[in-house]
């Protein structure tokens, strides 16, 4: 109705986040995007189940990549020098946390990868007919996802 006052109970925009990642790399991103978690469905029917049909089981569960679009600044390779260490299986993995922030800059949710280490680096198109920011892309490999709030 007209002059009621409106719930304070909103959801959060999502434009407003902060990435940190052990080891002291620190970046402004444009785009996260990847925070998925889904597991396997498997389908079992024993030989004396009276029902014509199979039942469905949780299985093991699994997380898809992270992808981090960031603008290019002058001397900031610090993501392509991570890349490089990868040397016969061996890369420093490390901790990364994604967290929404709200008005205050308090985070809000926050999404932590156990041993995240870089699975591509994707540098800029070049094209001299546009005005466009140069965009990099990290696209990060990790072994689990887990979403807690403060």
């Amino acid at each position: 109705m007209a002059g009621e006052s409106q719930d304070n109970v909103w959801p959060l925009p999502k434009f407003y986040f902060k990435v940190e990642v052990d080891g002291g790399i620190a970046a402004s991103f444009q785009e996260v995007s990847g925070l998925d978690i889904e597991t396997d469905v498997y389908e079992y029917r024993h030989g004396d189940s009276p029902d014509f049909s199979t039942i469905k089981m949780p299985g093991l569960k699994k997380s898809s990549d992270v992808t981090l679009k960031k603008g290019i600044f002058t001397t900031d390779v610090q993501f392509f020098e991570w890349f490089n260490e990868i040397k016969l299986n061996t890369i420093e993995r490390k901790t990364v946390t994604i967290m929404l922030l709200n008005e205050s800059g308090d985070s809000e949710i926050v999404w932590t990868l156990a041993n995240a280490f870089p699975k591509q680096v994707q540098g800029t198109d070049l094209n001299s007919t546009s005005s466009d920011a140069a965009i990099e892309t990290l696209v990060l490999a990790h072994e689990g996802l887990t979403i807690s709030t403060p």
